[in-house]
């Protein structure tokens, strides 16, 4: 599994937080709940003073915790913000703050059922301990998250203590007839200690998880992580300055089959040997749309041969991509000849081939069985073997990546699928040259999101007519397909167009369904049906666009900074590292600076 697919699944852990006014809400009912509950535990209470023994305890602990929770959670945002690193917005300050309050408000009760049960008075002590922890919880989620310095989110994360604090001072003047200097002396102190207690817990556990990322890639762990959250939560493109620190160059290559008419460019269908990744618009994520919005010309953007190992670290050099198409073109020689599409397999492997004029499309496809992404170095070996078969100059390795079900390996040299792939370009034969009419389609879907699975560019459609031969190219703009999926447009076209001989469905693998808010379904998950409908009603559209046209094929080379295969391995393995290692550190490294807390205070 690779490192974007390893991230993405950790995305799972993260929860839509609820609106600034719903967090607000949950911080009265859960004190006044709390609160009167406390009152209720009373000694001696009798039925008859239940009610005032209610509203007196959810009286005290509103004043006790709700006010000074609604306070620090406003302080809180803007201190953060305030040092113009990680934004942090209102709704996730007060859900923080609401956090930290319900385990100051359960350890709390549970002294109060002590005293209860046992008759021992140690209420102060546990209200001590619960606002310590919830101190620590949010300085560890502020320090790790927020991408400001230690000493900062200690300073930051203090403040809910001192207002808590306050108010338990001012509660105590107000109500009892004598209040010791003294005791509160030593109250305060009791909770200094205990805070950098947890402090130097919080700090030793997050310098041991964070050191290896730093050292093996030269990159701090917390950024890495407070900028991945800025990405799902804030669409931020920050992470990227960290992958340009990360990244690698390399040579790879675009294919490009261009259409010509009698007014100029029709068409391109372009198959970059980038990856689209790793996730949201971050890198290439979005890379079929921003390519397609770079380029002059009407262009269908497939995937070619590679993994995530070529994800571009920046949006920025997808540009590159497209000045390679640029001067690319111009170069191409055209021709009006080319072949039927055939359709070869051995095994698993399905193979599909249309030449024109002196090059050829090579799809590859597993489905119905599932697949995922094909090295690069498998793509040029494929590309080398066909044009070694059928005696061609250049060969565009297109990856349907039109099935996929659960986890499944990238495609790597060696793997017996390889093999298969070989044997099944074996069995293509040298096609006859024929005059080719052409004619393409395109929809924006805009009533299947991209949470939904189809990304912006939507739905492009080409049909190629050689000898009275029609072949359908069927490419989505999502991250693979459902299993099954392409058979079930396959079938439902062969049904309404049974004039269309040959049909091949892919899609663009583009990353940018991958995100935190529902996104990272494959093409047929959701809303199948409808997207179906789209193919067949702008299958019309391309037949009225069907024309004679000239083609030409041709292959560029560009250099491009990715993310590279010896760093995505690296973080692989580091970030497994540090799993095995936190599984173990953190009960031990917490549970004991719990301990020595309870102690302390007791």
């Amino acid at each position: 599994m690779s490192v974007t697919d390893r991230v993405v699944k950790m995305s799972k852990y993260m929860i839509t937080l609820p609106k600034s006014r719903i967090s607000l809400l949950l911080i009265l009912i859960v004190s006044i709940f709390f609160g009167g509950i406390i009152g209720c535990l009373t000694p001696d209470l009798q039925f008859e003073g239940i009610a005032y023994a209610f509203l007196d305890g959810a009286a005290t602990l509103f004043f006790l915790l709700a006010l000074p929770t609604i306070a620090y959670g406003g302080i809180m945002h803007s201190a953060v913000n305030s040092l113009k690193k990680r934004h942090m917005k209102l709704k996730q300050a007060l859900f923080l703050s609401f956090i930290s309050m319900t385990i100051i408000a359960l350890i709390y009760l549970v002294g109060h059922i002590i005293l209860a049960v046992l008759g021992l008075d140690y209420t102060m002590n546990f209200l001590l301990i619960g606002i310590l922890f919830g101190f620590g919880i949010i300085m560890l989620i502020l320090w790790g998250t927020s991408n400001i310095k230690f000493w900062q989110s200690f300073i930051i994360a203090a403040l809910q203590p001192v207002l808590i604090l306050s108010m338990l001072v001012l509660i105590y003047y107000l109500t009892e007839t004598t209040t010791s200097a003294n005791s509160v002396i030593f109250m305060y102190i009791k909770a200094i200690i205990g805070a950098l207690v947890l402090a130097l817990a919080v700090y030793a556990f997050v310098t041991v998880i964070e050191s290896p990322i730093r050292n093996n890639l030269g990159v701090g762990g917390l950024e890495l992580l407070s900028l991945f959250i800025a990405n799902m939560t804030e669409g931020s493109n920050a992470m990227e300055d960290l992958f340009a620190v990360m990244g690698e160059p390399v040579d790879t290559t675009v294919g490009v089959v261009s259409f010509k008419n009698k007014e100029g460019i029709k068409a391109n269908y372009i198959s970059p040997c980038v990856h689209p990744g790793p996730v949201g618009s971050i890198g290439g994520g979005n890379l079929p749309e921003v390519l397609n919005n770079q380029l002059d010309d009407f262009s269908i953007i497939v995937h070619g041969a590679a993994t995530h190992d070529f994800n571009p670290v920046a949006a920025k050099e997808i540009k590159k991509i497209a000045d390679a198409v640029d001067n690319l073109i111009p170069t191409l020689e055209y021709s009006d000849k080319a072949s039927k599409f055939q359709r070869v397999q051995h095994d698993e492997a399905k193979i599909g081939l249309q030449q024109f004029n002196d090059g050829a499309i090579l799809l590859s496809t597993f489905a119905p069985i599932p697949g995922d992404d094909i090295d690069y170095g498998v793509g040029v070996s494929m590309m080398y073997e066909t044009k070694y078969q059928l005696n061609l100059n250049d060969v565009i390795v297109v990856d349907c990546h039109n099935c996929l079900s659960g986890n499944i390996d990238r495609l790597m040299p060696g793997h017996n699928r390889v093999i298969q792939i070989e044997d099944a370009i074996k069995k293509l034969e040298k096609p006859e040259l024929y005059p080719i009419e052409m004619g393409c389609a395109s929809k924006i879907i805009e009533d299947i999101t991209v949470k939904e699975g189809v990304g912006p560019c939507g739905l492009k459609l080409m049909i190629t007519k050689v000898d009275n031969q029609e072949m359908l190219y069927v490419v989505v703009d999502g991250n693979n397909m459902k299993q099954g999926f392409r058979e079930e447009i396959m079938d439902a076209v062969h049904e309404k167009y049974p004039e269309i001989d040959m049909i091949e469905v892919m899609t663009t693998d583009t990353h940018i369904v991958n995100t935190i808010s529902g996104g990272g379904l494959t093409v047929g998950t959701k809303k199948g049906d409808i997207l179906i409908n789209h193919i067949l009603n702008l299958i019309p559209e391309a037949y009225d666009d069907l024309e004679e046209v000239s083609v030409a094929s041709g292959t560029a080379r560009l250099n491009i900074e990715t993310l590279g295969p010896n760093n995505s391995t690296e973080l692989v393995t580091t970030l497994s590292s540090i799993f095995s290692v936190m599984k173990l550190l953190a009960p031990l490294v917490f549970i004991t600076a719990a301990i020595i807390l309870i102690w302390w205070i007791f």
